[in-house]
């Protein structure tokens, strides 16, 4: 490679800040030794051996945590410039021609993941259809029935494809999870009834929005599968990490625009259909945290989702319970805020802003991270 001597000149005249953190730490050269860059290929001989071009090894040096910083510390403009002089000089058997060829094509995804992800939403219409036909206790024993099998349908769905994670989501994220679907579904109701001085009796449950949100299961699922499927392909073509991250991030927004869309064209069929409210905002923002919370997770990101999924849960648990405690003597002005709040947009403004600020905070932040290319390679463990 023709800029090697360049970006790595006298290997034993290196000097440089002192050690930092984490695997940064791990692989800051020191000074005195001889041969930096040959240790950091000792480190990650795995990765180096397998890759089939300086990308693939600029993205595993990514995922754990080599900054460009670190690779100005080897004498090298950036971490893809340190990633072609490792991929040049990683020795490799003469007769073995595989390094020069290119990459074989990824295997086409298998259709089951895409076809199961309908599921929760067909189960969920008819248990809608069901709960209409029926009255008293069986309504109440179809109504249980199909929030069991909805439930399994959508953790089947979520285990396999584009939105399955490589680590368990913690249950933190699941009870979240289930308590914002839960709110979807009876809180704005309760939530009105609290603030008119309820409730006296049942309240009506908000069932456009929640068939809407299992339906937008399957484009959610197809959406990652695009966003995942054109990414890939990008990563076998980009010739650098910068060129990898302008050409992802359009691929993101346009597959969480899509989404949205899908999302906002179901609520609005559902409401038509059950003439009922489809609550666009609280089901709209919803939905965005959800897709967004997944595709983080299911490419190895999963803290910030969990952060952002309790956020937005504690915020409208927050809201129920200060309408009710303001019911307690001395305790009135601690219903002003979201009596405010639903005095001018109606009480679905309350998942709308906490889950809305949470999904615009997550947007920002899948922008970040899911364009980097060791989002999309697969992992490794160095030695």
């Amino acid at each position: 490679m023709s800029d090697l001597r360049t970006d790595h000149e006298a290997p034993g005249s290196w000097t440089g800040p002192g050690p930092g953190t984490g695997e940064e730490a791990a692989t800051t050269p020191r000074p005195g030794t001889a041969d930096p860059v040959k240790a950091l290929m000792r480190r990650h001989h795995d990765l180096c051996a397998r890759a089939v071009d300086p990308l693939e090894i600029a993205a595993g040096l990514e995922a754990h945590g080599v900054t460009d910083r670190t690779a100005a510390r080897f004498r090298h403009r950036d971490v893809f410039s340190l990633a072609e002089e490792m991929h040049a000089r990683f020795p490799r058997d003469p007769d073995d021609t595989a390094s020069d060829l290119p990459p074989a094509p990824r295997p086409t995804p298998h259709p089951a993941p895409a076809l199961l992800a309908l599921l929760p939403g067909l189960l969920c219409a008819a248990t809608v259809v069901g709960t209409r036909l029926t009255d008293g206790r069986p309504r109440l024993a179809v109504a249980a029935a199909g929030a069991l099998f909805v439930a399994l349908a959508l953790r089947a769905a979520l285990r396999r494809g584009p939105l399955a994670g490589p680590y368990p989501t913690s249950s933190g994220a699941h009870f979240w999870t289930v308590w914002l679907l839960a709110y979807a579904f009876l809180g704005d109701g309760l939530l009105g009834e609290g603030l008119t001085g309820g409730p006296d009796g049942p309240w009506s449950p908000a069932t456009a929005p929640l068939l809407a949100l299992t339906l937008a299961c399957a484009p959610a699922v197809w959406c990652a599968r695009l966003f995942t499927a054109l990414a890939g392909r990008r990563l076998g073509t980009s010739r650098a990490l910068d060129d990898f991250a302008a050409s992802a991030r359009p691929l993101l927004l346009g597959a969480f625009t899509l989404f949205l869309g899908a999302l906002l064209a179901l609520l609005a069929l559902c409401g038509a259909l059950l003439d009922a409210h489809p609550a666009y905002a609280g089901a709209g923002a919803l939905g965005a945290l959800l897709l967004l919370a997944r595709l983080l997770t299911a490419h190895g990101f999963p803290h910030a989702p969990a952060a952002a999924l309790a956020t937005a849960g504690a915020t409208e648990g927050l809201a129920l319970a200060s309408v009710f405690a303001s019911r307690l003597p001395g305790c009135t002005l601690l219903s002003v805020p979201v009596q405010t709040l639903t005095d001018t947009w109606g009480p679905g403004a309350v998942p709308a802003l906490a889950c809305g600020t949470t999904a615009t905070a997550l947007l920002v932040h899948a922008t970040r991270t899911l364009t980097r290319a060791s989002a999309h390679a697969a992992p490794y463990e160095p030695r």
